[in-house]
């Protein structure tokens, strides 16, 4: 049995194949979220968790050690998107992606660290292709992600020689249920599925990807 893992966003499409992945390699997976607990979920879960309240993610995070008897990994999955241009839209909009995508991330990073620098450990972080090459309407989203990156090269280099490694995924469009329906005439055959994305993440908190810390790795391929 590997060691305990928690997944932000756990009860998201994406959150929800990450756990199951895990789950299948002999990980004890927890799924934190701010969404509440769903009917006839089984398994080690935090519900009604705020993931930009620092104090809330440090308790739901001490909580959850004692019951997984450790964390050895987390994977911030927790964030949104919206697509909006400058002209016209709103710079709440932007606040609202920052929180989402990069304040969620560096909070969990931040609860999750005394634990993972007690036996060493893995983060993982999602960020999103747009926010290297982002298109029309998706400044604060894009913004947002280039962020993720940023924070994932900085804490890599940060915990550099203290047995933390951080990473990053990078995907393309994910193949969700609410993708399919923003965008009901895309050619969606090389849309990245959720598994794919579950594979490379539980590759990167194991340990034959032990060599690699700072990586922002780009994902565009079905899968």
């Amino acid at each position: 049995m590997n060691g305990g893992v928690i997944v932000t966003g756990g009860f998201g499409v994406l959150g929800r194949a990450v756990v199951s992945h895990l789950a299948t390699l002999g990980y004890a997976a927890s799924a934190v979220d701010i969404a509440p607990m769903p009917a006839g979920y089984s398994g080690i879960a935090k519900g009604g968790v705020d993931l930009t309240d620092e104090a809330a993610v440090s308790a739901a995070y001490a909580t959850l050690a004692e019951e997984l008897g450790g964390i050895s990994a987390v994977v911030n999955v927790a964030g949104g998107f919206i697509w909006e241009m400058v002209e016209g839209g709103s710079l709440a909009n932007w606040d609202r992606m920052y929180a989402m995508n990069l304040r969620t991330a560096a909070t969990s990073a931040s609860a999750a660290l005394p634990h993972l620098l007690q036996k060493g450990g893995s983060i993982v972080n999602i960020g999103a292709a747009a926010a290297l090459k982002p298109d029309t309407g998706m400044a604060p989203y894009a913004a947002s992600k280039a962020g993720v990156h940023a924070l994932t090269a900085s804490l890599a280099e940060e915990l550099r020689g203290k047995n933390v490694r951080v990473n990053a995924v990078m995907p393309t469009i994910i193949d969700t249920p609410t993708n399919r329906a923003d965008m009901p005439d895309a050619d969606t055959s090389a849309w990245v599925r959720p598994e794919a994305v579950a594979r490379v993440i539980a590759f990167l908190i194991s340990p034959e990807a032990a060599a690699i810390t700072g990586a922002c790795i780009p994902l565009s391929l079905a899968g």
